[in-house]
């Protein structure tokens, strides 16, 4: 019985160790992505990049659109200590023709996001520029997703530059 409990306890020691060994770890290729500026040229591009934005969230979000302007998309949200992420979409206009996208994302979780926000945001801004969503093998989505950002998979914000 004790031998039992003993190999118990160091079988939860290793899992809980093992969950830790990725805290603070962001794959760089995603940090790449989620890091790069968003920024469109000319109207035509500009619109179509927006609405893709909202088209993004709309899909991506556990909350409801509560904001959507020519210039911010906001989500209601986060949720006392729920992991879902909320989200902030901003427009802003370069004066030269050109605009930048910014993207935001947290979650009111002291067990982290749900979706990780960095990968979140490489996702979103992999859509807005294709139209496209990333693959689910290169993106890690659902239970493969298990990186976890420095800080804002912790309950704080991630605001990936844009």
């Amino acid at each position: 019985m004790l031998l039992k409990r003993r190999t118990l306890l160091a079988l939860l020691g290793l899992l809980a160790a093992a969950g830790c060994s990725t805290r603070g770890q962001v794959d760089p290729g995603i940090m790449q992505i989620a890091t790069a500026p968003l920024t469109c040229s000319g109207k035509t591009e500009c619109d179509q990049w927006w609405q893709r934005s909202l088209d993004w969230v709309q899909d991506h979000s556990t909350y409801q659109v509560q904001t959507a302007t020519d210039t911010l998309i906001q989500t209601s949200g986060p949720g006392g200590g729920q992991r879902a992420l909320a989200y902030e979409i901003t427009k802003t206009d370069n004066g030269d023709g050109t605009s930048t996208i910014g993207f935001s994302a947290h979650c009111d979780s002291s067990l982290g996001c749900r979706p990780n926000p960095w990968q979140a945001g490489a996702d979103f801004k992999q859509f807005v520029r294709t139209g496209e969503n990333a693959p689910p093998s290169a993106t890690g989505t659902g239970a493969e997703r298990t990186t976890v950002s420095p800080s804002a998979a912790e309950g704080a914000s991630s605001s990936a530059a844009q």
